[in-house]
């Protein structure tokens, strides 16, 4: 890891708690950031950047665009829009997402990638990528009584990699929320 990369892992227990991550993220977010979101299908990608969407106060129900490839959700007061993209069906780099003038679109809204890896990155030396990963077996950690653990599959790491000037002095643990 370089100077100007920060990581934090995240226990995350229910998809209700998915969506409070997404909220506490959003508190970190300004226009211009880039948000890339890594993990399997039913990972909680999507469920994830609802909350960042209630935490930013925007128009709209924040759902998968997987068909649109991408949905602008405006804000409903001060603050920057959300740009919610699904690149999982497209192959290419930023050649095939220039249609979608994502590099028009960062300067003022949040732009927030699902399966962006290795396609989105030249658009911005600092960006947020969070790596959505199931706890199984071992790696589950156990509940405590009064934990809102719905079911253990439920349960998910999150890492949480700030890369980039902007992000390399970040207190990044604060999305941690205990």
């Amino acid at each position: 890891m370089s100077a100007t990369e920060t990581t934090v892992h995240v226990t995350v227990k229910s998809p209700q708690s998915m969506r409070e991550l997404g909220r506490r993220l959003a508190g970190l977010l300004r226009p211009g950031d880039l948000v890339l979101l890594t993990g399997e299908l039913g990972a909680g990608k999507t469920t994830l950047t609802r909350g960042l969407g209630e935490g930013l106060g925007v128009r709209g129900a924040v759902t998968s665009p997987t068909f649109v490839i991408a949905r602008v959700h405006p804000p409903l007061a001060e603050g920057p829009a959300l740009v919610h993209v699904d690149a999982y069906r497209l192959g290419g780099g930023l050649d095939e997402m220039e249609d979608l003038d994502l590099d028009v679109s960062l300067p003022e809204s949040v732009v927030v990638v699902e399966w962006g890896d290795g396609k989105v990155e030249e658009l911005s030396e600092d960006r947020l990528h969070l790596v959505i990963e199931r706890a199984v077996g071992a790696d589950a950690p156990a509940a405590d009584a009064g934990d809102e653990v719905a079911d253990e599959d439920d349960v998910r790491e999150v890492a949480v990699r700030g890369v980039g000037p902007r992000w390399a002095g970040a207190d990044l643990t604060v999305l941690a929320g205990e």
